[in-house]
This record gives structure tokens, C-alpha cells and sequence, in this order.
């Protein structure tokens, strides 16, 4: 095998592998290690690996060690800090290699990635679950509201007082009113046509008719590298307005004494896992607010149907979000703490039109 087939083979590892020479001056990082150590190969090569990582951290006595003894170290659940204040927790291993001069291979294997992995099954669990309990609700609900419209329809026929037929009117309004937010629930009933879509056209989109609702400030932080992504053009917008109005009508219910604040930050992110499929590439739209937070009784259930912070809300715009990301095969993760509120969009870089696609 050449070498360009072993560098593509350590690219397509899930696991960070760093090789460093006796004075842990970084000679090489995979895939994954540039995404944990959020750093590029060609800027990290030629640099000791503390300065990347924080002196404090545990790693280097082991490197130190097996250095000096010669032999392979390993330790669990290791919490590891990078120089911009980011902790993560590993297991890692240290093999030292029979090179003359030494040189070190350091693996490390993110725990937090099988924690958010199982998270994002859960995720995806609730959320097949929610849309099974949610269309066997709607249809059973469909039949009986159409038989009483009709029947409002004829009363009013036969009502020989024209003052009476406010009342047959409410009666169909309010039939009316429920067939919206059943087929809301539901989803649409045509097929999903994906094209090619600029992720920032769909933010600007949005970015416009919050501005015209409201006077909170848009701060922009986009990654203009980020390729055109497979996908519903009107749906994404659909989506990432769902949570952007959340997030202007819990700063403005709030009555905060702040100024209301809004970003939107764009990242392409590499060797990503979306439930059980991984993907080399992936755009992650973060939507931050500065609002009072998602209350805390209601953290774990905010992407269950009919489950709203706000008093006016319906409850289905975060659960019709989670649904077209998970038509585009993507994911939405919520944090959130008083004062910010994170919402994450995950959407797979499916670039056939030049890149890197998918990895099952």
C-alpha cells in the first residue's frame, strides 16, 4: 500500500492519532485529531503539542514517561483542557515507536463523543416516537372534525334566523382552526424536493423577518468555506425561523434589562455521528440567544409536541424543526443556562459537487 491509501485510512479513523517526535513536536494529525484538537495538520506541524494543549494537563508526564521507559501508557476518562479554555474528557494511549530518533503515537478516544452519540439516539428515539403518537392522534381526530363541520354546514342551511348562524360560523371556524394544527402536525403531505442550498441564503432569510418583527440585534459569524448543502430550501428556513422567533419571544417576554442579542454562527465540522451514521463533513448552524434560558422543568421535553416555554405558543415549532432536520438527516440539540441559550442544527455536507460525502 501507498501512502496517500495509509493517510486516507487514518482519515477515516475515528480516532485521534498524534505523532510527535522525542521533543512532542506534532509531526502529524488525522482527521479526527484536528477536529478534537481543533486545529489543522499544516498549522499544527513543526509546533510542540503544548501548544495546543494546556501545560497542566496530565498527558505530558505520561508522554515524559514513556519516553524515557520505553513503554506504551494508557489511562481512562482522562479531562484534557485546549489552550482556549475548552475541557474534554478522553481515554488515551501512548506507544512509542522503535525509531531512531524516538518518536510517540497518541491515540485519544473522546468519551464525550459515545456520551453525545447516545444523547442524539435518545434524540432520535423521542422523536420517531413523538411523530408515531402524533399522526395516529391527528387522524383520529381528522374523521370526527370534518363530520362536525359538515354538520354545522347543513344546521346552518336550515336555521331559518340569520342571527343564529353565528353560531354554526364559530362552530366551522373553530373545526377550521383544529384541521390547521392537525395538518401542522402531520407535516407536509407532498415529498421533500431537495436541491442545492447556501446555508447562509437561508439565514439571511431569517435573519430579514426577525428584523422586521422585532428590534433585537442579528450578530452575524458565518464560515463562508462552507459548500452548498443537499436539502429543502423553504423547509430550512422554516426551521431555523421556528427557533430564532423562540429566542426573540423569550428575550422580549423577558423584559430583560439588556439588549436583546441574537447570533448565528456557522462551522463545518469534521468526522461527525448523527445517531448510529457518521459523516466526514457536516455544517452546524448554532442559534445563541441572551434570554432568560429554557426553564428547567421543561429542558429535557422541549421537542415533544405540545411542550412550550411560552404561554401563547402552539408547541410544534421545535418539533417541526426537529423534523425537517431529520429529513435532511440531520439533528437539533438544545443547552441552555440563564442568560444563553444555544441551539444547535446539524446538517450532513453531502458534496457530491466537490468534497467529501458520507461514511456509514
Amino acid at each position: 500500500m501507498n501512502k496517500s491509501l495509509y493517510q486516507r485510512l487514518l482519515d477515516n479513523q475515528t480516532t485521534a492519532v498524534v505523532l510527535m517526535d522525542a521533543r512532542l513536536q506534532i509531526e502529524y494529525l488525522n482527521s479526527a485529531a484536528e477536529a478534537l484538537l481543533a486545529t489543522s495538520s499544516a498549522r499544527a506541524c513543526q509546533h510542540r503539542l503544548s501548544d495546543i494543549l494546556a501545560s497542566e494537563n496530565c498527558v505530558f508526564q505520561a508522554l515524559e514517561k514513556s519516553l524515557a521507559s520505553d513503554q506504551s501508557y494508557a489511562r481512562h476518562e482522562a479531562e484534557l483542557q485546549l489552550l482556549t479554555g475548552e475541557n474534554f474528557k478522553v481515554d488515551y494511549t501512548i506507544t512509542p515507536l522503535p525509531d531512531s530518533p524516538p518518536r510517540l503515537i497518541l491515540e485519544l478516544y473522546p468519551r464525550d463523543r459515545w456520551q453525545r452519540i447516545s444523547r442524539e439516539e435518545n434524540l432520535l428515539w423521542q422523536q420517531d416516537a413523538s411523530r408515531m403518537l402524533i399522526r395516529g392522534f391527528a387522524h383520529e381526530i381528522k374523521n370526527p372534525l370534518g363530520g362536525i363541520r359538515g354538520a354545522a354546514q347543513l344546521l346552518a342551511r336550515e336555521l331559518p334566523d340569520e342571527q343564529l348562524h353565528e353560531y354554526t360560523n364559530i362552530i366551522i371556524e373553530e373545526a377550521d382552526r383544529l384541521r390547521n394544527l392537525v395538518d401542522q402536525m402531520l407535516g407536509p403531505y407532498r415529498p421533500t424536493v431537495f436541491t442545492w442550498v447556501n446555508i447562509h441564503e437561508v439565514l439571511e432569510r431569517v435573519v430579514g423577518l426577525i428584523q422586521s418583527e422585532s428590534d433585537i440585534t442579528i450578530i452575524r459569524d458565518y464560515d463562508p468555506s462552507i459548500p452548498e448543502i443537499k436539502g429543502n430550501k423553504e423547509q430550512l428556513i422554516q426551521a431555523v425561523l421556528n427557533i430564532a422567533r423562540n429566542a426573540m419571544q423569550a428575550i422580549k417576554n423577558s423584559r430583560q434589562s439588556q439588549p436583546g442579542v441574537i447570533r448565528l454562527v456557522t462551522r463545518a465540522q469534521r468526522q461527525v455521528t448523527i445517531g448510529s451514521k457518521r459523516h466526514r463533513a457536516v455544517c452546524q448552524v448554532n442559534i445563541i440567544d441572551n434570554g432568560p434560558g429554557i426553564a428547567e422543568e421543561v429542558r429535557e421535553t422541549i421537542f415533544y409536541p405540545m411542550v412550550s416555554g411560552n404561554t401563547t405558543g402552539s408547541g410544534l415549532g421545535l418539533t417541526i424543526a426537529q423534523h425537517i432536520l431529520s429529513q435532511h438527516g440531520g439533528l437539533i440539540e438544545a443547552q441552555s443556562e440563564p442568560g444563553t441559550t444555544c441551539f444547535s442544527l446539524t446538517i450532513p455536507l453531502n458534496t457530491t459537487k466537490g468534497g467529501q460525502g458520507d461514511v456509514t
